[in-house]
């Protein structure tokens, strides 16, 4: 299988360069300002799509090419977003960063999605929110975007129980549409969550 970076050495953005439905539909209603964090943000549309909403926003990605496209994306839409190349399984973490972190569609194996959880807690402010929506494990029966094994898609019990001690906001896991690009096209089975760090 190619890498991300050679996934992502063309013109063309794979996932499109409209934010994720989820996102747009949940960051407005949280009325947030102040520092973001992408994780695993590929291509960059979420990222823009938060600094267009007024947030300070830093992009993650484990591929170059997903970054290039992600500045040049920010410079279509007059906005700006800083980039930085993080290995998830390498990330260092500093504590009470940032207002907001999100994470759409990060797929990676079981031992470095609970490390993220862990520096995501670590990373958050008091108060601040973790926004995500990931395949659950059911997505290998539709076949309509994602990875094709099990250890890189997300049990919805392994999410809640990582985030015991914070506020759920919101909870979902079951059926959507989406249509983002041309990898993601169709009925999908994900995990949404939104929780807030405590005070």
């Amino acid at each position: 299988m190619a890498s991300w970076h050679e996934r992502f050495q063309t013109k063309e953005y794979l996932y499109g360069t409209e934010p994720n439905v989820f996102i747009k539909n949940t960051h407005p209603s949280l009325n947030l300002s102040g520092d973001a964090l992408a994780i695993a943000e590929g291509e960059g549309r979420n990222a823009v799509y938060l600094a267009e909403q007024g947030m300070q926003v830093t992009s993650w990605d484990i591929a170059q090419s997903g970054l290039d496209k992600t500045m040049q994306l920010a410079k279509d839409r007059s906005v700006t977003v800083s980039t930085k190349l993080v290995d998830l399984s390498q990330a260092v973490w500093s504590e009470n960063k940032w207002d907001e972190i999100i994470c759409v569609f990060g797929h990676y194996p079981k031992e470095v999605q609970q490390k993220t959880f862990e520096g995501v807690k670590r990373a958050l402010k008091p108060g601040g929110y973790f926004l995500m929506e990931v395949y659950s494990v059911d997505q290998l029966h539709y076949g309509t975007g994602g990875p094709k094994t099990e250890k890189l898609l997300y049990q919805p019990k392994e999410v809640l129980s990582a985030f015991t001690d914070y506020r759920i906001v919101h909870f979902f896991t079951g059926e959507v549409i989406r249509n983002e690009g041309t990898l993601h096209n169709g009925l999908s089975h994900v995990i949404q969550l939104v929780v807030q760090k405590p005070v």
